[in-house]
């Protein structure tokens, strides 16, 4: 049986390089919305990692909801036709939201969701992404919290996958050409 591990050309960001981080932007985020009524919006399912150590991170009083959204199919290219697969549970009228995801890449599928949440009423809709693909920007989006900024490498691990494998990897991780060429 082959360990997945092998298909990983290099360790990007280790596990501690991403915690300290997370923990940066927790601090930042307990900062800037003290007082405010906060709800955490995760992005099914590459952001479930970030999101929970970044609750955990948060010592402020917050809500959280989770939507999924797709514009990549099974491809490892966004088609830049937008889905909802999951819709929020909560409203989110007067409270000050803060869209949670593990990469933005193409932008396509956070601009997109930045408009169809405008409509709802909400005090404010800010992004906080772990990662930030700036060289593969199609759409003009701007985050609020970045946590690092990453070449254009097909990256797995820490929510990150590849055809649903390598979400678990504490760290993320470079994937060999091989395995999805």
């Amino acid at each position: 049986m082959s360990n997945i591990s092998d298909d990983i050309k290099e360790v990007l960001l280790d596990e501690k390089t991403i915690r300290q981080k997370v923990r940066e932007i927790g601090k930042k985020v307990s900062r800037d919305y003290d007082g405010k009524d906060l709800m955490l919006v995760g992005i099914l399912k590459g952001s479930v990692p970030f999101m929970a150590d970044l609750l955990r991170e948060i010592t402020i009083p917050c809500t959280m909801d989770f939507m999924a959204v797709s514009s990549y199919g099974s491809s490892t290219e966004s088609s830049g036709v937008v889905r909802i697969l999951k819709d929020l549970d909560y409203e989110i009228e007067n409270k000050y939201v803060l869209i949670v995801e593990d990469i933005i890449d193409s932008g396509t599928t956070l601009s997109y969701l930045i408009d169809y949440l405008k409509g709802r009423k909400a005090k404010s809709i800010e992004i906080a992404s772990l990662l930030n693909k700036a060289v593969r920007r199609k759409v003009n989006v701007k985050a609020k919290y970045i946590g690092f900024e990453v070449p254009d490498y097909f990256l797995v691990g820490y929510g990150l996958d590849y055809a649903e494998k390598y979400r678990n990897f504490p760290y993320i991780g470079i994937l060999k050409e091989e395995v999805y060429k």
